[in-house]
C-alpha cells in the first residue's frame, strides 16, 4: 500500500511569519499535533505541539515567529513510497508524522495513526475472526500444506504474522481466519504433526 492512499490531503497549514501563540490556537482548535509549515505552497519546515509548548515558555514569546522555531529540514516522504518505509522512518526518527511531499511542494501528512489504522485494516483485527498460532517446522511445503487444510476446512485467512527466530522449529506463525469452527481444522493439523499453540474463536 502506499502512502498516498492513507494520506491526509485536506492539510491545516502556517506561513513562517506566524506566532506561536497563533500557531498553538490552530492546533487546538483542529485537534492536531503537526503543523506543516508553507510558503508559496512549498513545504520549508515542520512544527510539533511539543515544540510550540516549549517555545511558548520563551519571554516575549509573542514576538517569536515559527520559522524561528520550526524544523527547517523536516523528514518527509514522496507519496508514491510504501506504507512500510513511512512506518520505518517515524520508528527509526522517533517521530510522530511525517509531510507528503512531491519535489518541494506538500500534498499530504500521514501519521502514526494512520499507519496503525491501516495495520489494524490489513490484519483484520477489527473483523470477527479466529485465530490459530502454529509452529510449521522445517518442512518447505508446510505453509502450502496447512494452507490446503485452511481450504479444505472451508476457511478464509485474512492475515498472517510470524514471530522472527532463527530457528525454524521455535517459528511462530498467526493465522487470522474468518470467523470459523476451529476444532475440526485443529483436529487435522494435528493429524499432520503440526504443532497447535493457541486457539482463539
Amino acid at each position: 500500500m502506499h502512502v498516498k492512499k492513507l494520506m491526509v490531503r485536506k492539510l491545516i497549514t502556517i506561513p513562517p511569519q506566524t506566532n506561536i501563540l497563533n500557531a498553538l490556537k490552530v492546533m487546538r482548535n483542529n485537534s492536531i499535533r503537526h503543523l506543516p509549515v508553507v510558503d508559496g505552497g512549498n513545504l520549508v519546515g515542520f512544527v510539533t505541539e511539543g515544540d510550540l509548548r516549549q517555545a511558548s515558555l520563551l519571554s516575549m514569546v509573542d514576538k517569536v515567529s515559527i520559522e524561528d522555531v520550526m524544523i527547517k529540514d523536516p523528514v518527509t516522504i514522496a507519496p508514491d513510497a510504501s506504507i512500510e518505509e513511512a512506518a520505518k522512518l517515524i520508528y527509526s526518527h522517533k517521530i510522530g508524522g511525517l509531510p507528503v511531499v512531491k519535489g518541494k511542494k506538500l500534498v499530504g501528512i500521514i501519521t502514526i495513526v494512520d499507519i496503525l489504522q491501516a495495520f489494524i485494516q490489513l490484519m483484520g483485527i477489527l473483523k470477527s475472526s479466529s485465530r490459530l498460532d502454529l509452529i510449521l517446522g522445517e518442512n518447505p511445503r508446510a505453509f502450502e500444506e496447512v494452507s490446503s487444510i485452511f481450504q479444505e476446512h472451508r476457511a478464509e485467512i485474512i492475515s498472517v504474522g510470524m514471530s522472527n527466530h532463527k530457528d525454524r522449529k521455535k517459528r511462530i506463525y498467526y493465522f487470522r481466519l474468518e470467523k470459523c469452527p476451529l476444532q475440526p481444522i485443529v483436529d487435522s493439523l494435528k493429524n499432520k504433526g503440526y504443532q497447535v499453540l493457541s486457539v482463539t474463536e
